[in-house]
């Protein structure tokens, strides 16, 4: 078995947990016209609740899933289902519920099969999809179809092919999408938009992302173990190639490093960590994807795959360097080691020629430093852009916005439309890594011109068993 290099536990979170990060979310008045859709293109629904109160069932109950479900329970809403292959991750979803939402969720459903939740449509308003991602695209389309507002966690989809099928399906459909990049909600976040599209730091050419591996395992362990009572390991592999069962491999949540189930560090990332780029620089499709990676080992001084974007407009092109194993330049990442010696976090540093900004993986906790000054400072008190307008909504949370959106109030900052192409961005780096060689890209096509060998990791083929 080929080593996994991604080590989630290994990636610091600076001042943020990954859920608690969005209560630090200033929730600030109103805002003012959107200059460019991009930036927010959201969806929006009449009520889908005669109360007011959104209905939701959680499919998918592992850890990521009963965080995301806490936090719709914190917005007010009410948990009818709990679905999952493995009556174990449903029992600790049913705890988290009862200490969270409180007795009312003990009338919540227990499922070992999604399509029984499409068999009672009238028994929910709206689902969250937290499974591990090649489940993604098939459920999204399943809920959708009969009408079901969504959140999904990112990245969006298992596949580039499928990311682009869920943004057009979501623009033909009137229910509300959310995809999972929390980090959408801080306000760092939309400070950082809001002071780079006013030109603060000028012209960018080059960003940095420190941090996060990049590989995963083709194919699949050796050996088998026996099924854990009650545990359906054939639904839960579902669209994907069929394999033994083998203990703490795949599941709860090793899958990640298996291409079968995820694609590794990077697709776990990048709808977090590309999300401010994409917003405050209009960043297209990348043109050239630039793998510097032999049999899986990554070129020493290099970054593991660099995104190449064309110009856009008035902005000149630009080059993203997902590091994976390495470290930016010394240069580049001074500015942070001068602000955390020796306990440097991973993150992102987007490099201008006025200044730079430095944010964590997910896009809080932003720092800036113009040239001429001594030192990052935050974003949200920083002298010299205090006069920049504040042109995007302040948020109330990630989970709120879908919950309101679902009420009929507001719209969502990352429908999936926005989390679609996200996903699309990130995963084509994921596609050269699979391919194993640099890319000529055509985002609008989906295809690597120089490599047609490559499209078999651009389209999913599926094991159609488990799906509707």
């Amino acid at each position: 078995m080929k080593r996994n290099h991604f080590n989630r536990r290994a990636v610091p979170m600076t001042k943020f947990s990954r859920r608690g990060f969005l209560a630090a979310s200033t929730a600030a008045l109103g805002a003012a016209t959107l200059s460019r859709p991009l930036v927010l293109l959201g969806a929006t629904a009449a009520s889908t609740a005669a109360n007011n109160r959104v209905n939701f069932a959680l499919v998918g109950c592992g850890g990521q899933g009963r965080g995301d479900m806490r936090g719709l329970l914190a917005c007010g809403a009410n948990l009818v289902a709990l679905c999952d292959p493995d009556p174990a991750q449903i029992e600790k979803a049913r705890a988290d519920a009862l200490q969270s939402g409180g007795e009312a969720t003990k009338n919540a459903k227990a499922l070992d099969d999604y399509r029984k939740l499409l068999e009672d449509p009238a028994s929910f308003d709206a689902v969250l999809i937290a499974t591990p991602d090649h489940w993604h695209a098939p459920l999204c389309k399943a809920f959708m179809k009969i009408g079901k507002h969504v959140y999904c966690e990112k990245p969006l989809t298992h596949s580039v092919a499928e990311a682009r099928e869920l943004r057009e399906l979501a623009r033909g459909s009137k229910v509300v999408t959310q995809m999972g990049n929390q980090g959408s909600a801080s306000a760092s976040l939309r400070r950082c938009t809001e002071i780079i599209k006013a030109g603060a730091l000028g012209q960018i050419r080059e960003i940095y992302e420190w941090g996060i591996g990049v590989t995963a395992n083709e194919g699949s362990a050796p050996g088998e173990d026996p099924i854990p009572s009650g545990f359906n390991w054939d639904l839960w592999v579902g669209p994907s190639a069929m394999r033994p069962f083998k203990k703490d491999v795949y599941h709860p949540f090793r899958w990640r490093g298996w291409f079968d189930f995820g694609n590794g560090g990077l697709a776990d990332i990048c709808c977090h960590t590309i999300n401010l780029p994409m917003r405050a620089l209009d960043l297209g499709y990348p043109d050239r994807l630039v793998l510097n990676m032999h049999n899986g080992k990554q070129t020493a001084g290099k970054a593991a795959v660099e995104f190449h974007f064309p110009a856009r407009g008035n902005l000149v092109p630009l080059t993203l360097y997902w590091q994976g194993n390495g470290t930016p330049p010394a240069a580049v990442i001074q500015p942070v080691v001068d602000v955390y010696k020796d306990k440097v976090p991973g993150g992102i540093v987007i490099v201008g020629e006025k200044g730079c900004i430095y944010t964590s993986h997910w896009n809080t906790g932003g720092l800036i430093r113009l040239n001429g000054e001594p030192r990052l400072k935050d974003v949200l008190h920083h002298a010299a852009t205090k006069d920049i307008p504040v042109s995007l909504p302040r948020s109330k949370g990630h989970e709120q916005e879908w919950i309101d959106a679902c009420r009929g109030e507001g719209r969502t900052f990352s429908d999936f439309d926005i989390g679609g192409k996200l996903t699309e961005i990130g995963l084509a780096g994921c596609v050269a890594i699979r391919a194993g060689k640099s890319l000529d890209w055509n985002g609008d096509k989906m295809q690597a011109t120089n490599a047609p060998e490559a499209a078999r990791f651009v389209h999913t083929k599926y094991r159609t068993k488990w799906l509707t």
